[in-house]
C-alpha cells in the first residue's frame, strides 16, 4: 500500500498540541529539545502552556506546528516503521515534509521558519492586509474577480485547496473587492480569514527577499523519499533547487489540490496527515473523496495509523 503523508499548515495550532507525544516517547522529546536549542527558548512551553493569542502569532504559529509534526513523524517511524512513499506539506508544513524525507535538517528548518513568520508578519503592517476563502466558484472565476479587484490594490488567489475551495490574499480593500464581487458571481460562501498576514501573494516579495540568503546558506540534504512541492506541483529536484523553490512559495499559490493528485499519480493508495488538526483531511474530502485517510497526533491516534498501513 502506498501512503502519502500530508503536513498540515497554519491554522492546525492548539494550545496543548503535542503533549501527549512529548509525555509518552522519548523520540518526540528529542525533537522539542533540539528545535528548543536552535531557537534558544522553550517550545514545548510554548506549544502546552501557551494561550491561543501566543500561538496565533506567526513568528510562534509556525516553529511550533513545524516541531508537532517532526515529533509525531518521528514517532510514526518508531513506532510503526512507516515507509512512505512520498509526501506534502501545505505552505509551512512543506518544511516539515523536506526534515521528515531529509532534505533539511530539523534545526535549520526550525529557525528559518522562525525568521519566516516573523518576516511575512512585519511585511505588511497590521490591518492593511487580509485573506478570505471563497467557495463555490471555478479557478478562473476567482482569478477574472481578483484582477478586476486589483484596481483597490494587490489580491490574488492563494491556496488552491480542493474542490471549490480557493484563498484569495491581498491588500485589505482589495480583498473586500474581490468578496463582494464573488457574492455577486454567485459564491456558495466568502469568509473572512482571522489571518495576521496576506500570505502566499505579492505583498510577501520583502519576506521572501529577506529570507533567501538563508534559505541558501542550508545545506540540503539527500531525500529518502519525493517530496511534492506547493510552487510546482511536482517533486522537488535534489541539490540547490530546495532552496529557490521555497523563496517562491512565499509569493505563490498553494497549489494544494494539484500536490494531492500529484501524489495519486505516484501511487499513493492512502493518505496521512501527521502534525496537529485534521484541516488537511477534511480538504482530501473535496480532492480524493473515495480514498483512506487517517491523521496522527497522539498515542491514541496509533491504532487507526496501523490500521491504514495495513
Amino acid at each position: 500500500m502506498g501512503i502519502g503523508l500530508l503536513f498540515p499548515g497554519q491554522a492546525s495550532q492548539f494550545p496543548g498540541m503535542g503533549k501527549e507525544l512529548h509525555e509518552a516517547y522519548p523520540v518526540a522529546r528529542e525533537v522539542f529539545d533540539e528545535a528548543s536549542d536552535a531557537l534558544g527558548f522553550s517550545l514545548a512551553d510554548l506549544c502546552f502552556r501557551g494561550s491561543a493569542e501566543d500561538l496565533r502569532m506567526t513568528e510562534n504559529t509556525q516553529p511550533s506546528i513545524f516541531a508537532v509534526s517532526v515529533a509525531a513523524y518521528r514517532v510514526l517511524a518508531k513506532e510503526t516503521g512507516i515507509r512512505p512513499l512520498c509526501a506534502a506539506g501545505h505552505s509551512l508544513g512543506e518544511y516539515s515534509a523536506l526534515v521528515a524525507s531529509g532534505a533539511l535538517s530539523l534545526s535549520d528548518a526550525v529557525r528559518l521558519l522562525r525568521s519566516r513568520g516573523r518576516f511575512m508578519q512585519e511585511a505588511v503592517p497590521s490591518g492593511e492586509g487580509a485573506m478570505a476563502a471563497v467557495i463555490g466558484l471555478s479557478p478562473e472565476a476567482v482569478g477574472n474577480i481578483c484582477r478586476d479587484a486589483r484596481r483597490e490594490g494587490v489580491v490574488e488567489p492563494a491556496n488552491f485547496n480542493g474542490g471549490d475551495q480557493i484563498v484569495i490574499s491581498g491588500s485589505a480593500r482589495a480583498v473586500a473587492a474581490a468578496c463582494e464581487a464573488a457574492k455577486s458571481a454567485g459564491a456558495k460562501k466568502v469568509m473572512p480569514l482571522p489571518v495576521s498576514a496576506p500570505f502566499h501573494c505579492a505583498l510577501m516579495e520583502p519576506a521572501a527577499e529577506r529570507l533567501a540568503p538563508a534559505l541558501r546558506a542550508a545545506i540540503p540534504g539527500r531525500f529518502s523519499f519525493p517530496v511534492v512541492a506547493n510552487v510546482t506541483a511536482d517533486t522537488y529536484p535534489h541539490g540547490d533547487g530546495v532552496a529557490e523553490i521555497l523563496i517562491r512559495q512565499i509569493v505563490s499559490p498553494v497549489r494544494w489540490e494539484e500536490c494531492v493528485r500529484r501524489m495519486r499519480a505516484m501511487g499513493v493508495t492512502s493518505y496521512l496527515e501527521v502534525g496537529p488538526g485534521k484541516v488537511l483531511t477534511g480538504l482530501l474530502r473535496r480532492i480524493e473523496r473515495d480514498v483512506p485517510a487517517t491523521a496522527f497526533c497522539s498515542p491514541a491516534d496509533l491504532p487507526s495509523v496501523r490500521g491504514l498501513a495495513g
